[in-house]
């Protein structure tokens, strides 16, 4: 299946059914500090969330994890079963008070967790539930099958993984239609390219986690510093518009906590990218 997008209107079918902008929202900030437990304010959090949609942001990105439960029921408090956007989460990551994130990919867990998004996204259908991340103590093919049961069911519309190798895709392509895949990549650590370009190859959206990050390194910063000073933005916005650009299947999900980085998280989709840009980016040397 080829990819289906449109790069000018910056717009991307997840499954081919579910159109979003390609600039979306992470809603794992609007938790507590460390994303344990609530925010300090949970009403200025749900106001973020609605002025995102204001701002034609319609694809929302959670986790059970993120909280954990937080962000799931704020989010399902501020947009309800709202049909103009798109909700997706995540199960299979266990995050504990003490800091760790832990995979979990028992297929009971996996179906009762659904069961708890389903009631705090205050919706009967997921339009995207995600397997968080592989557990090297469960067989791989076991919770995706239980991913898989869910859809089945009439719990989620679309499956999605995170976290994961080509191989882990293309096994998982065997049991069950794979709509996303959501990995760490920025244009600082392209670790993941090949899984990008299977991507690219069998029309799966690629939502790459942490899409802003920069290390200290001159090769890196000082190459989004001279862009952004081109058009008057700031190296943020431009990391942003670099994804948006490096690939038609890409779906960044900045996340925030504040109204103020959030409308420049948006106005880095209206950022146009010369070639000399794109050529000084794709010159940053990777940060592995």
């Amino acid at each position: 299946m080829a990819p289906v997008s449109n790069n000018e209107s910056g717009v991307f079918d997840i499954g081919g059914d579910l159109s979003v902008n390609r600039l979306g929202f992470g809603a794992m900030r609007i938790t507590g500090e460390d994303i344990i437990g609530p925010p300090d304010d949970q009403q200025k959090a749900m106001d973020v969330v609605r002025r995102a949609a204001e701002l034609e942001v319609d694809f929302f990105d959670t986790a059970d994890s993120y909280g954990p439960g937080v962000s799931e029921r704020l989010l399902g408090e501020a947009l309800g079963d709202d049909g103009d956007v798109v909700i997706a989460s995540k199960a299979g990551l266990l995050r504990h008070r003490n800091g760790d994130w832990l995979p979990h990919g028992d297929p009971d867990y996996l179906k009762n967790q659904v069961l708890c998004s389903l009631d705090r996204l205050q919706t009967e259908t997921i339009d995207l539930y995600q397997y968080h991340r592989p557990d090297p103590d469960t067989d791989f093919e076991a919770s995706v099958h239980a991913f898989a049961e869910m859809k089945d069911a009439g719990q989620i519309d679309h499956v999605g993984l995170s976290n994961v190798s080509t191989e882990q895709l293309e096994t998982a392509m065997d049991i069950v239609d794979i709509a996303t895949v959501q990995n760490r990549y920025n244009v600082g650590n392209r670790d993941d390219e090949d899984v990008l370009q299977a991507c690219e190859e069998y029309g799966i959206g690629f939502i790459p986690w942490g899409p802003m990050y920069t290390v200290g390194e001159d090769d890196v910063s000082g190459g989004l510093e001279d862009v952004a000073d081109n058009h008057d933005a700031t190296p943020r916005q431009v990391a942003l518009a670099w994804l948006l650009h490096h690939s038609d299947v890409t779906l960044p999900i900045p996340g925030t906590s504040s109204p103020e980085h959030l409308e420049s998280n948006v106005a880095a989709s209206q950022i146009a990218l010369t070639d000399d840009d794109l050529a000084t980016l794709n010159g940053i040397d990777p940060q592995n």
